[in-house]
């Protein structure tokens, strides 16, 4: 299993501030999202997340760990994957451009990180400091 670190204040706010989502919030998320977790089991231990099991690809996994690694009160998201998944976590003053040209060696390919983010991107400019992003890597 990997582990992946999120930034606990950054993400979507699914509960009250003080609160931590519960397994079922976030399995609502996912769901929400339009993801199949084709089976798997996500499990909430303290600010930890684990999703474990199901028949997902190696894209649906890792779209599902953004999935619930970018939510408010989520710092870390533990995962069964088949292979290493190449994450970034936007920055102030980031750009899908900048991005691309630091990771996949073009700004010009930045579209492919926007697909590879779908859906949880709706929009190319619509990045924010602490988010996770996923490289794809069969670009």
């Amino acid at each position: 299993m990997g582990l992946w670190n999120f930034m606990k204040s950054a993400g979507r706010k699914l509960v009250g501030k003080d609160d931590l989502p519960t397994a079922a919030i976030l399995e609502k998320e996912v769901a929400d999202l339009g993801l199949d977790t084709k089976g798997a089991e996500i499990k909430v231990d303290g600010d930890k997340v684990v999703v474990s099991g199901g028949d997902m690809t190696q894209e649906e996994r890792e779209k599902v760990i953004l999935a619930v690694g970018n939510v408010e009160g989520v710092a870390a998201v533990e995962a069964d994957t088949s292979g290493d998944p190449i994450f970034h976590t936007v920055e102030k003053g980031d750009t899908l451009w900048a991005i691309a040209e630091k990771t996949l060696g073009s700004g010009a390919r930045y579209n492919e990180i926007f697909e590879a983010n779908r859906p949880m991107l709706s929009h190319p400019d619509k990045i924010y400091p602490g988010q996770t992003l996923r490289i794809p890597q069969d670009a």
